[in-house]
């Protein structure tokens, strides 16, 4: 075909508008069958944190493989690419309506392997067809030599991804059951279909054009050099996405739907860089070294106290280094002639940072290090600018400079050491002004990389960095897939606790006489604490009780002989951390033969025998998360075949951010059970002072809540001691089930907006 037949063949226009559309469909699909996938799989696997690390790393070696597809598939004629592509996406229809594949479970030992075949065979196809979607369409795009630059509709493709993201948990979770959003996402799909079609025909006479008509074919494809650049820049911000995520959940604020801001905020940033707003770009970069330099300076602060300051400060870090690095990566691109192997190398960066935050680091680390690592990593390959060029002011040679700079930096690690060895935990006085001191050095020597990245490390040290490391070589800190646990002494108020981030999750007086006292949330007046007293009342000399959740194993000097206890913990960490008598000793002093059974307690307890329990406790949050698939009907249905006749089901659901009680009320309404709640109030600041706790008792047989109880009391005598009032339910909420739950209807939003912590 000639140059002039092609031109008379093409398309009256480029039709931008139909590029623009699928890919925010593609993009806005793809990221909404990813949660809506993990909701699904939650009652099959469990709330496993490795669960989760398993799923991600699944989309994105699945993305990596539709991007290398789509790379694959640029070696053809757009014609011939079509067709290629619409006969994978009919033949990935065939994996629909999405739903969970019906495989046989795992083996012991093999669910690190069984996870990811799982989510393959559930939704690979389809993922994968998906996927390819933003490199192709961009590569079609471009084969209209009229069409302009193919690189800004990656902007529309990161802003149909963040629609997506936000709202399954704002529209899709709270609006429609599980069965209804997966036939959703099916006529998504469908429309998706339409629309690739319809590209496919806007192209179908332009497959000679572009090698003709790009005069950029000629050029040869980028060194690996450059390909190594790009795989870096990629890296970094994926990686310090998760991160940023991982050490604001572990060490700053608990607050729950988290970890949706660093993503949306990731997606965001690829939505300016890649746009046509280079004065934007422009801007971002100039401001990402300070900002960096400030926000990155707190990256290895371990004892945030929940300060949402500091959170909303590693957020602005986050977006800003984001919106730099891939404006640089922007600004980096080949030639549309090599816009796949761009996009397939960019994926495989996310890959890699990916890995490392998610995988390697709670494998290697016992703290969040992979962040501050992160930072550093970034403050390496931003653009930086000289932002105060005072060696060009004082006319200084380049050799001068640098020997001016070496000296402000070993200053600043002076100044960091000093600082870092007296923190008190706040930014106040000597370590206020040594902390302002370093930053200055910082913005002065951004001139010079390697003492920008130095000084910004000297700022870590300063900021908590120091007691952070000592914790790492004291012993008394671990870290697993489900958090970081630490075991700290008060010698002056005589006691020892182990924090799960900045979460209190058990407490133990070290004071002679006084090392069984429960603690807690555990006391003699909490619920549990009443519950379990009253076992020989309730279930008789011989009651056989259950206990979801270990913690310290605080609960355990609540047996008494002649009982059947069973411990039911997910976290194989926190057994070693209660069966250790060098940490904690209520279970070695109270309970050292009791059964421990490890994974998660949903599916533990469904292999239990039926009619197991006289009394069954679960008590499994995990700091302030919710165990969404514990609290569902079919939970319940599980507790219900493992409790005896008339056993009381006993349930903790003390929070900082949802208030739980509609949930149980519904229930309860839904079962016919008696139900009632004791609130148990802070003792105040003492010793072993216990906290405020939230206990719910069920049970399907009245004379047995009556015994426990005394008599359910008004709701305005909730706080009296020994006292159970009526859960406070709430007309029209909708009962939870593995196929409908929403936790935005319970969300307490002032919690959220002030971060309190307690």
């Amino acid at each position: 075909m000639t140059d002039s037949a092609a031109g008379a063949a093409a398309p009256a226009s480029p039709r931008r508008w139909l590029f623009v559309a699928t890919i925010l469909v593609g993009s806005f699909l793809l990221f909404l069958v990813q949660p809506m996938v993990a909701r699904m799989v939650l009652p099959k696997l469990g709330g496993a944190p490795a669960v989760w690390n398993s799923a991600m790393l699944v989309y994105q070696a699945l993305l990596l493989g539709g991007y290398a597809y789509a790379h694959w598939l640029g070696r053809f004629a757009v014609r011939r690419q079509a067709m290629i592509h619409v006969g994978l996406l009919a033949a990935a229809a065939l994996w629909l309506p999405i739903g969970i594949a019906n495989i046989a479970p795992a083996a012991p030992g093999q669910e690190a392997l069984w996870v990811p075949l799982l989510l393959v065979a559930s939704i690979g196809p389809v993922f994968f067809a998906v996927a390819a979607q933003a490199p192709l369409m961009q590569r079609w795009f471009a084969a209209d030599a009229r069409a302009g630059d193919p690189y800004y509709l990656y902007a529309a493709s990161n802003l149909g991804s963040f629609a997506g993201l936000l709202s399954y948990p704002a529209l899709v979770e709270p609006s429609l059951p599980l069965a209804a959003q997966s036939w959703g996402w099916t006529a998504g799909y469908a429309l998706l279909v339409a629309l690739v079609v319809a590209v496919a025909a806007a192209r179908w006479h332009a497959a000679a054009q572009a090698p003709a008509a790009d005069a950029a074919a000629a050029v040869p494809p980028p060194g690996w050099r450059r390909q190594l650049h790009w795989l870096l820049i990629a890296a970094v911000p994926s990686g310090l996405m998760l991160s940023t995520t991982t050490h604001l959940t572990t060490d700053i604020v608990a607050m729950p739907l988290l970890w949706v801001l660093p993503l949306g905020l990731y997606l965001l940033s690829f939505v300016i860089a890649f746009s046509t707003a280079d004065r934007l770009v422009q801007i971002f970069a100039f401001i990402a070294p300070p900002v960096l330099l400030a926000a990155g300076g707190i990256a290895l602060l371990s004892s945030g106290g929940g300060s949402m300051m500091i959170a909303l400060a590693s957020l602005a870090m986050l977006f800003v280094v984001a919106v730099a690095l891939h404006g640089y990566l922007y600004h980096l691109r080949p030639a549309p002639r090599h816009l796949t192997l761009f996009y397939l190398i960019m994926s495989a960066g996310g890959v890699l940072g990916g890995l490392f935050a998610a995988l390697f680091a709670p494998l290697v680390f016992d703290w969040a290090y992979e962040h501050p690592l992160l930072v550093l990593a970034a403050a390496a390959l931003l653009p930086l600018p000289a932002l105060f060029p005072w060696n060009e002011w004082l006319k200084l040679s380049p050799r001068t400079g640098a020997i001016v700079a070496a000296v402000l930096v070993a200053a600043a690690c002076t100044i960091a050491l000093k600082t870092g060895f007296a923190w008190t935990g706040r930014l106040e006085g000597w370590e206020g002004a040594g902390a302002l001191a370093i930053l200055v050095i910082g913005l002065l020597v951004t001139g010079w990389r390697w003492a920008y990245v130095a000084t910004l490390a000297a700022l870590m040290v300063a900021i908590g960095g120091v007691d952070t490391i000592k914790e790492s070589f004291s012993g008394n800190r671990v870290r697993s897939y489900f958090g970081v646990y630490t075991v700290t002494d008060d010698g002056f108020r005589q006691e020892r606790r182990l924090a799960h981030g900045t979460t209190l999750h058990g407490l133990q007086l070290t004071s002679p006489g006084h090392e069984r006292r429960p603690t807690t949330y555990y006391g003699f007046q909490s619920g549990v604490g009443l519950t379990l007293d009253k076992a020989d009342l309730l279930a008789g000399p011989n009651a056989s009780i259950g206990i979801v959740g270990l913690g310290t194993g605080t609960l355990a000097c609540y047996r008494k002989p002649g009982q059947a206890w069973t411990i039911f913990e997910i976290d194989p960490a926190m057994v070693a951390i209660a069966r250790d008598p060098s940490k904690f000793t209520f279970i070695s002093d109270c309970a050292p033969d009791v059964p421990i059974v490890i994974g998660d307690a949903r599916l533990q307890l469904a292999e239990q025998p039926p009619a197991s329990f006289d009394i069954l406790v679960i008590d499994a949050f995990s700091s302030d998360a919710i165990p969404l698939h514990l609290l569902t009907a079919e939970a319940y249905d599980v507790y219900t075949r493992a409790l005896k006749p008339g056993g009381i089901l006993l349930v903790h659901i003390s929070n900082r951010f949802f208030g739980l009680e509609p949930v149980l009320a519904a229930e309860a309404k839904a079962r016919g059970w008696q139900a009632a709640i004791r609130m148990d109030p802070a003792t105040g600041g003492e010793a072993g002072g216990l906290t405020s706790s939230n206990w719910v008792a069920f049970t399907a047989t009245p004379q047995r809540m009556q015994r426990l109880t005394g008599g359910i009391q008004p709701r305005e005598k909730a706080f009296d001691d020994g006292v159970w009032v009526p859960l406070d339910g709430r007309a029209g909420f909708s009962r939870w089930t593995d196929d409908y739950a929403s936790t935005l209807p319970i969300l307490i939003w002032k919690h959220i907006i002030g971060g309190r912590d307690e």
